[in-house]
């Protein structure tokens, strides 16, 4: 197993109110500026936590990607039971090697996901790939400082060394914010 990978075992902690309140997906959202006809690629999709919100939001498809089959099977069995009408397309992949043609999506979001990418830069590559031209991205992230959960501080991103990484891939960083001390969001563009 990938050694910073997410254990799905855990994958009840994706999707609770508490982190909801801390970090609501429709707020973090928000800050793509998304205008409702998007194709969105959600990088590590896992439970679908960005996933279903952001296919209410466009009548575009939503591309679902995971590497890990657990993660898959568990975000189509909500899709099964969910009122969505075909606009989520559920993609095996890593996030070095994006199973997507270049230019396919207008928005990205990585969410809790890119301290896992190896080399980061690569999958950031990959990321810019897929883009459309002056497509926007969202990553949320762990801060790294010592928040007594979630992954090792040795395996996370801080925002400052995330920016540098984001600009010296291409990428134009629009905004950058603490949403608490222990995540941040950046917003990118291609």
């Amino acid at each position: 197993m990938h050694e910073k990978r997410f254990d799905p075992t855990l994958i009840s902690r994706l999707d609770n109110p508490e982190r909801r309140k801390k970090l609501s997906p429709e707020q973090l959202l928000a800050l793509l500026g998304l205008k409702g006809s998007e194709d969105i690629l959600d990088v590590g999709a896992g439970a679908g936590y960005f996933t279903f919100p952001a296919a209410e939001k466009t009548s575009g498809t939503v591309y679902a990607l995971d590497a890990q089959s657990e993660m898959l099977d568990y975000l189509l069995s909500r899709l099964e039971e969910s009122e969505f009408d075909g606009n989520i397309e559920i993609v095996q992949g890593e996030a070095e090697q994006i199973p997507l043609d270049d230019q396919k999506v207008d928005a990205v979001i990585c969410s809790m996901v890119l301290h896992e990418v190896e080399p980061l830069d690569q999958g950031l590559r990959e990321i810019r790939r897929v883009l459309k031209p002056g497509g926007r991205a969202l990553c949320i992230e762990w801060e790294a400082v010592d928040t007594g959960s979630g992954p090792p501080q040795a395996h996370r991103v801080s925002s400052t060394d995330m920016a540098r990484v984001l600009e010296e891939t291409g990428f134009k960083v629009l905004d950058t914010r603490p949403w608490t001390e222990a995540f941040y969001s950046i917003v990118f563009q291609k």
